[in-house]
């Protein structure tokens, strides 16, 4: 069974949510519930290391999100993405969209 484990952190200005394991439609209803409520509130950064695999699904709730943010004025921002995840995103063609960033410390 394809699992997913979100671990949340916060920070100054962010929530920083570690995700490891497989994204994808048996997966994402969780991540999908966490974005649409903390994207309201702040920014948040995804930090995606540890991600296996990542479906269409995934892909989609992270755009999701990321369009969220900009409707009420936060960030959605991918950290350090797996070779995989980092794949996944640029065959959507939308790689030059997203903000990735290497550290916390690069959350404006």
């Amino acid at each position: 069974m394809d699992q997913l484990q979100i671990t949340e952190k916060n920070g100054a200005n962010y929530m920083l949510m570690e995700l490891a394991g497989d994204i994808n439609s048996y997966t994402v209803s969780e991540l999908q519930t966490k974005i649409y409520e903390q994207i309201k509130k702040i920014n948040i950064v995804l930090e995606m290391s540890q991600v296996t695999s990542i479906d269409s699904s995934g892909v989609g709730t992270i755009m999701a999100g990321f369009n969220d943010g900009i409707e009420y004025k936060h960030k959605l921002y991918l950290m350090n993405p797996s070779p995989v995840a980092h794949q996944a995103l640029d065959d959507t063609g939308f790689s030059d969209t997203f903000l990735f960033i290497h550290s916390v410390t690069e959350v404006g």
